[in-house]
C-alpha cells in the first residue's frame, strides 16, 4: 500500500475509533448527558464498536492498524516494514487528536455545564460572588474522558497490567492469520477485534482504564490540556507514560511471541 493509503486510512480510522470511544466515555461521565452513570459495560461495549467501526473503514486502506502496539507487533511479526512504522505512528496520533476535538464539539454544552457546576468541580465562591477554583487537581475532572488513570497508582503494576492487556490484543490480531489455511478470518477479523477488546475492558481494564494504545492517551491528553476547558485541571503527565510505554512493550513482546510459537 502506498504512503498516502496509510496515512488516510491510519488518520480517519484513528479519528473514528476515539470520536467514538471518548464520545461513550463523555456520555456516562458528564452531568447533562442522556447516558450519564450507564457505567462500566456501556463503556467497555462503546469502545469495542469503536474499535470495529474504524477498523472497517480502514481496514481495506491501511490494513487499520489503529494503534502503534499493534504496528510494532507487526513490524516485528513481519508483516509490516519498519520503514512504514513512523508513517503509521504520526497518522495514529494525528487521527486520535482530531477524534479527541470531534468528542469535544459534539458534548460542548455538556462540558460547560459540567465543568462550572460546583458540585462537580468542588468551587468556593469568593468575596466578590465569583466562581473560584482553589486548588486544581492532578487529574482533572473531564480528564478520563480523554485519557486513562489507575484506580491505585503504582508504577510497576500498571506498567505490567497494561503490557499483559496489550500483549493479549496483540497476539489474538496476529494470531488471526492462522485460521483458514493462512487466509485469515476476512472481514470477521474486525469484529473479532472488537471482541476482545470487548473482553480485554471487561476482565483487566479495571486496575488502568485499559489503554492498550499509546495514541488512545497521549492524543487525547494533548487535546485535554490545550482545549479551553473552564476548571478543568490538570493532564496528569506524571502518568502518561505508563500507556505510552506499557502498550508498547506488550505489542512487542505479542510480535516476538508469535514467532516463537507460531510462525
Amino acid at each position: 500500500m502506498s504512503s498516502s493509503d496509510i496515512f488516510i486510512g491510519e488518520t480517519i480510522g484513528t479519528a473514528v475509533l476515539i470520536l467514538l470511544g471518548g464520545g461513550v466515555c463523555a456520555a456516562v461521565t458528564l452531568k447533562s448527558s442522556k447516558a450519564r452513570n450507564a457505567g462500566w459495560l456501556a463503556i467497555t461495549f462503546g469502545w469495542g464498536f469503536a474499535v470495529l467501526t474504524g477498523a472497517y473503514l480502514a481496514g481495506g486502506v491501511s490494513g487499520a492498524h489503529l494503534n502503534p502496539a499493534v504496528t510494532v507487533g507487526l513490524a516485528i511479526q513481519g508483516g509490516t516494514e519498519w520503514g512504514d512504522v513512523p508513517l503509521y505512528l504520526g497518522s495514529q496520533l494525528l487521527g486520535a487528536m482530531i477524534g479527541a476535538l470531534l468528542v469535544w464539539a459534539v458534548y460542548y454544552g455538556q462540558f460547560h455545564a459540567h465543568l462550572t457546576d460546583p458540585e462537580i468541580v468542588g468551587t468556593t465562591s469568593t468575596d466578590e460572588g465569583m466562581v473560584d477554583q482553589t486548588a486544581a487537581p492532578k487529574a482533572g475532572p473531564v480528564l478520563g474522558i480523554f485519557s486513562t488513570g489507575p484506580e491505585i497508582r503504582n508504577g510497576v503494576q500498571n506498567v505490567v497490567t497494561e503490557i499483559i492487556a496489550t500483549a493479549v490484543l496483540v497476539l489474538a490480531i496476529l494470531t488471526q492469520g492462522l485460521n483458514d489455511g493462512g487466509n485469515g478470518i476476512g472481514v470477521l477479523g474486525a469484529l473479532i477485534t472488537a471482541l476482545v477488546v470487548v473482553g480485554i475492558g471487561l476482565s483487566l481494564g479495571g486496575p488502568t482504564g485499559y489503554a492498550i494504545n499509546p495514541v488512545r492517551d497521549l492524543g487525547p491528553r494533548i487535546v485535554h490540556s490545550l482545549l479551553p476547558l473552564p476548571n478543568k485541571g490538570g493532564s496528569d503527565w506524571g502518568y502518561a507514560w505508563v500507556p505510552i510505554v506499557g502498550p508498547l512493550v506488550g505489542g512487542a513482546l505479542a510480535g516476538g511471541l508469535y514467532n516463537l510459537a507460531f510462525a
